[in-house]
């Protein structure tokens, strides 16, 4: 049973969610510029006041308990509400400087990252961004536990403490083998897919999701073969080979056409597409902040020609 009138201190609480991220006390105390043993009496210290065991340790592995597992989003949201409330009380730091965390999914990363690293290297030089990239569940899964600071992907979130701020839409283009009696179409029926092979990804992967939702709204039931890839580059390269189609993002076409081996035809309108936006933690308090680099990332990813922004900046950017 816990104290009542026990107060956590502050640090104690940074290294629960330090040890919660890396579920390794070294890599937690190398991050927090403490050493090991000061992490580890922080962290006891943490869990005798609260009477609770919220990290279990082996000689092979660090977990989180069920008591530590359920305390984790609370011990987030009070880190981040102080570091808001010391950006607040410092009043000219930019809460959009030093290190920033951004997760993208891997039908989004390769084809928008070279535009938008260099883009907010020069607009934003204090941002030290570092990228992860991951399919939605697990993205969403690091940004819960403080891993992550924010991420783009495929809306809606859908998640439970997730802000969402939309960034731009983009159609679906239907890739084929070079020299098929598609190739080049501009408004085709989505019904055509229920005579065509089509190629998915893996479990796990959104698009995979959403090309299925696009054969359900035309109301096909496509020939699904066995060949899945567990990358869009590697879907491509199997239509290149002839053994089927794939849908794809508009931001990938000029990516993937490149080599010149691949054909691709567009859907009538409306469209088929999907929206992409940038997700973060509510408790963060930074809402204004993401939507100011929400709309920067828009802007870049704009210049392409691909897409179409659907946010503005709050602020002018720096």
């Amino acid at each position: 049973m816990s104290d009542q009138s026990y107060q956590p201190p502050l640090n104690a609480l940074r290294a629960f969610v330090s040890v919660a991220k890396h579920l390794h006390f070294g890599s937690a105390a190398a991050e927090l510029g403490v050493s090991q043993p000061s992490l580890s009496q922080a962290l006891a210290g943490l869990e005798n006041g609260l009477g609770l065991k919220l990290v279990e340790r082996t000689t092979r592995r660090v977990m989180l308990t069920a008591e530590g597992r359920r305390l984790l989003g609370s011990a987030i949201a009070v880190c981040d509400t102080v570091d808001d409330f010391l950006l607040d009380a410092a009043g000219d730091l930019d809460p959009l400087s030093g290190t920033l965390r951004l997760g993208l999914i891997p039908t989004i990363a390769p084809y928008i990252l070279p535009r938008v690293l260099h883009g907010l290297a020069a607009r934003r030089p204090a941002l030290d961004l570092l990228v992860v990239e991951d399919q939605t569940d697990r993205l969403l899964g690091q940004l819960r536990d403080g891993a992550l600071d924010a991420a783009v992907l495929a809306l809606p979130a859908n998640a439970s403490g997730i802000g969402e701020i939309p960034m731009y839409s983009e159609d679906f283009v239907l890739a084929l083998p070079q020299g098929h009696p598609l190739a080049g179409r501009k408004r085709l029926a989505p019904k055509t897919l229920e005579d065509l092979p089509l190629l998915l990804l893996d479990e796990g992967h959104c698009l995979r999701d959403q090309a299925l939702e696009v054969c359900q709204l035309a109301g096909v039931s496509p020939d699904l073969r066995q060949t899945r890839a567990a990358s869009l580059t590697t879907a491509v390269q199997c239509v290149e080979g002839g053994l089927g189609v794939t849908l794809i993002p508009q931001t990938a076409v000029a990516v993937e056409t490149a080599a010149g081996s691949l054909a691709t035809a567009e859907f009538a309108h409306p469209r088929p597409g999907r929206k992409i936006g940038l997700v973060y933690r509510e408790s963060s308090g930074r809402g204004e902040a993401y939507r100011a680099l929400a709309a920067e990332i828009a802007e870049l990813v704009g210049e392409s020609g691909a897409v179409t922004p659907t946010v503005q900046p709050l602020t002018p950017a720096t």
